[in-house]
């Protein structure tokens, strides 16, 4: 039978003493977490070892002996060390020696209490204890492809990487402690600290308390009555940048939430929503800067009445095309010219607005750009209502055409029913045979000619009402694309694997080291770090989107029917 020993590669250069880790009886393995050294009371060490087993419900115990000889092995020594097999009582007593700067160590067991002593193979597996001890093994991503075999190896896994990370109170005892027990470990030459760390960690409680306070001030004005009154609750519910100071206020309650993360994917969670936050403020607060500088905004403002009547001017020809013989179709003139004069209209009253607003809008706009402050999402769902306001007559051509196409669209089909024998159940919600009379027909004839042949003159008005408001729908979508990808962006977990690969470990593989007969079989164990599409698949934070997703058939279907697109989502639809 094989005996893995995994061995810190810290400790090769360790002083002589006895090897303390755990047994995986399943594994046939051995976790080897640091040497004790020479001299200690056993009884000390048996204090020590039940201590660190309560604190980290860690099996820990003395598995065997570790001789480091830099001149000829001493004899005493080695029958010393055979004697405190007797006295720590591990089945098998592990051996390990090292003689001189040989790297070919000699490695053997010991079973004085079986009855037929067997000798095992053991294979010798090198690991880095602190890249093991700070990462975070994943599972496969892709559990339908996995094997039991690969589910097994990964379990095997976890359980060397879970007993080395809880075993973490074991690697802050270092050389400077003044206890009766002298360990080493990766942390044996002092424990990894940092001063702006440590004072970053004493000035967060404070922060964080003022944060709490603030953010359950606001909540509570959000929550308050006067907000759910209908003027004040429609606007809260269709406005993006309402939706996107939502979502951001219920990212700084988890960050600043007292609450201890209770595992590793907790923790990632929240140190990428902070990076997320600190890296949208900061771009927020570099778009301010650009806006306020060189008088960008009064010259943003003064190009703005020019576009939006120029707009207005396309429009108008547009309509009057329309009211023509567009494309040499044959239109029916009546409804035509009643259409075009009522959205001729529209657009006068638009112009109006616009132009009664013009006063207004450098000073609206410089009080906008403040908004960058909160950060560039924010901004951009300000960028994306501002888009909807201004387009606002566009939208209102689109559901004018599009409830008189979709009318137009539902009578003729009825009446073609009709002509069939057949009628719609209403309580059933089926399509059920019914006789008509003679004066019933005679009428259904006369609207059903009607509305065919009006059904051109409106499909006409809905199709290209459609497309300019299709192409507003696209560029409001691009926008909130943009917040998404803000939004759901894992910074802190891509940093991290890209500075420090090893945390984010998908799993390990071995490097056979150069061998020589009769000693152990030497391999070098080396995390796999996770790709980069897998760590933006496992951490990518859920995002609130502002447009539902419908399949390319429902998007046709509607827009054959005449059904409105619209560019709000349901509140409470969380997307993920």
């Amino acid at each position: 039978m094989v005996l893995k020993v995994f061995f810190p590669s810290c400790c090769s250069s360790a002083e002589s003493g006895i090897l303390i880790g755990r047994w995986i009886s399943e594994q046939n393995s051995a976790v080897i977490l640091a040497v004790v050294h020479f001299p200690f009371i056993p009884a000390q060490v048996k204090q020590y070892l039940s201590e660190v087993q309560r604190v980290t419900k860690v099996s820990v115990s003395v598995l065997g002996s570790w001789s480091n000889s830099k001149q000829e092995k001493e004899e005493s020594l080695s029958e010393f060390l055979e004697d405190l097999g007797t006295i720590f009582s591990h089945e098998p007593w592990i051996q390990i020696s090292k003689e001189g700067d040989s790297n070919f160590w000699s490695c053997s067991t010991l079973q004085k209490h079986s009855n037929n002593p067997k000798e095992e193979e053991i294979i010798l597996v090198y690991y880095d204890q602190r890249k093991v001890m700070l990462s975070h093994l994943h599972p496969p991503l892709d559990t339908a492809v996995s094997t039991d075999h690969q589910a097994d190896d990964a379990s095997k896994l976890a359980a060397i990487f879970d007993t080395v990370a809880k075993s973490k109170i074991l690697f802050m005892t270092d050389r400077y402690d003044d206890g009766p027990i002298k360990l080493t470990h990766w942390q044996s030459d002092g424990v990894e600290a940092s001063i702006i760390v440590e004072l970053m960690k004493q000035a967060s409680v404070p922060a964080c308390m003022l944060l709490t306070f603030l953010l359950s001030l606001i909540s509570g004005i959000c929550r308050s009555r006067v907000l759910k009154f209908w003027p004040l609750s429609f606007l809260w519910s269709k406005l993006s940048t309402c939706e996107q100071l939502g979502h951001r206020l219920q990212h700084l309650q988890v960050i600043s939430s007292d609450k201890k993360a209770q595992n590793q994917t907790q923790l990632m969670r929240k140190a990428n929503i902070f990076v997320s936050l600190l890296v949208d403020v900061a771009l927020g607060i570099l778009l301010m800067s650009w806006l306020y500088r060189k008088n960008r905004i009064g010259h943003l403002a003064d190009t703005l009445i020019p576009v939006a009547d120029h707009v207005a001017e396309e429009l108008q020809d547009l309509l009057q095309w329309l009211m023509g013989a567009p494309a040499g179709l044959k239109m029916n003139r009546a409804l035509d010219q009643v259409l075009g004069r009522f959205f001729l209209y529209h657009i006068h009253l638009w112009i109006s607005y616009i132009h009664l607003m013009s006063p207004f809008i450098e000073m609206i706009l410089w009080y906008v750009g403040l908004s960058a402050c909160l950060g560039l999402t924010v901004a951009l769902c300000i960028l994306s209502d501002i888009i909807a306001l201004l387009t606002f007559h566009i939208y209102c051509f689109y559901v004018y055409g599009a409830r008189l196409y979709c009318l137009k669209i539902y009578g003729l089909s009825s009446l073609w029913r009709l002509f069939r024998g057949k009628k719609w159940n209403v309580l059933r919600q089926r399509v059920d045979s019914c006789s008509y009379d003679l004066d019933q027909l005679f009428i259904g004839t006369l609207l059903f000619t009607i509305l065919l042949f009006l059904l051109p003159t409106t499909a006409l008005y809905y199709l290209v009402f459609t497309l300019l408001r299709l192409l507003v729908v696209i560029v409001q979508g691009l926008i909130h694309l943009l917040v998404d990808l803000i939004d759901s962006l894992p910074l802190y977990s891509i940093i991290l694997r890209l500075c420090r690969s090893y945390r984010l470990a998908a799993g390990v593989k071995f490097r056979v080291l150069e061998q020589q007969d009769g000693k152990p079989l030497r391999l070098l164990m080396q995390i796999n770090p996770l790709s980069y599409g897998s760590v933006v698949q496992t951490y990518r934070l859920p995002t609130y989107s502002c447009y539902p997703k419908d399949t390319w058939t429902s998007l046709c279907k509607k827009l054959f029917l005449g059904e409105l697109i619209y560019p709000w989502k349901h509140k409470g639809e969380k997307q993920d």
